[in-house]
């Protein structure tokens, strides 16, 4: 269980966000919006690739708002296959910053999750972005370019999204991609050394 670890809900546009925050340590440095797998896949905020971002960043001082986005667990609304959520982490993102003011603003997320964040940080200003085990080329609507600063982190023997999928979608974007030797798509095995990553090259 992580330390500091809140509850709270958030209007949406749908309907209500169920979401977890985990607060900084000291003073807040910055607000990250974490999103979580596909939920047609069981995913949901408790996921713990989230939950090792959230641990991670918030240690380096963001308060981390991790959403069940719409349809999921106790929201409202239904899932929209990555459309309507990117609505649904704006509405964090608002409210957020309505609780911590205009700090700088991580968006992250995990597979499914990493996609959405991907598409919200072409819809909205964001200081850094995180993505894990994107799903690049999963949905009719295709990842979009994303900024040169972009955190990727992808494992090497993904079962669900070949590293060749992400190098592909990457390469025309001169993007690094950092690679965990022999992990699988949920990092099994390589949670705290996912964590240590995601500080170091922060």
């Amino acid at each position: 269980m992580l330390k500091a670890l809140n509850k709270c809900v958030i209007p949406g546009p749908v309907g209500e966000l169920e979401t977890i925050v985990v607060l900084p340590q000291g003073e807040p440095q910055g607000i990250a919006v974490i999103c979580h797998p596909n939920p047609l896949q069981g995913g949901t905020n408790t996921n713990k690739v989230v939950q090792t971002a959230a641990k991670a960043l918030s240690q380096l001082g963001y308060a981390c708002y991790c959403p069940n986005l719409r349809g999921v667990g106790e929201s409202g609304g239904q899932h929209d296959h990555g459309v309507g959520e990117v609505e649904d982490v704006i509405a964090v993102v608002e409210h957020a910053r309505t609780v911590h003011g205009q700090l700088p603003l991580a968006l992250a997320g995990f597979s499914f999750g990493g996609f959405v964040a991907a598409r919200t940080r072409a819809v909205i200003e964001a200081d850094k972005l995180l993505l894990m085990g994107v799903a690049v080329g999963k949905y009719e609507i295709p990842t979009p370019p994303v900024p040169a600063n972009t955190l990727v982190i992808h494992g090497e023997e993904d079962e669900v999204i070949p590293l060749s999928a992400v190098l592909d979608w990457a390469r025309p974007q001169d993007l690094p991609v950092l690679v965990f030797p022999g992990a699988g798509h949920f990092f099994h095995g390589k949670l705290i050394k996912l964590g240590q990553m995601i500080q170091r090259c922060w």
